[in-house]
């Protein structure tokens, strides 16, 4: 059994953010489980981001997803496979 495992850093979340959900968005068939992180509350929030992304179908997909990601300024997207 494969797990793909996506994990996306975001620097710049207020001018990346956008960009980086409207591509989640058009992929949202594949995300089984999305967990996001990022430093800091209220006041204090951090610029930077950490988004990991538990990914179900076409890896062929999958990897598209991963290089549409890599495309945006400010984000880097890796790929992980696990097989089991």
């Amino acid at each position: 059994m494969k797990k793909h495992i996506l994990i996306i850093l975001v620097d710049k979340r207020k001018k990346s953010a956008v960009n980086v959900q409207k591509i989640l968005t058009e992929w949202g068939c594949l995300i089984k489980t999305r967990l996001g992180i990022h430093d800091g509350v209220l006041d204090n929030c951090s610029e930077s981001g950490l988004i990991i992304l538990e990914l179900v179908g076409e890896e062929e997909k999958i990897k598209e997803l991963e290089r549409k990601l890599n495309l945006l300024s400010r984000v880097s997207a890796k790929l992980v496979i696990l097989d089991i």
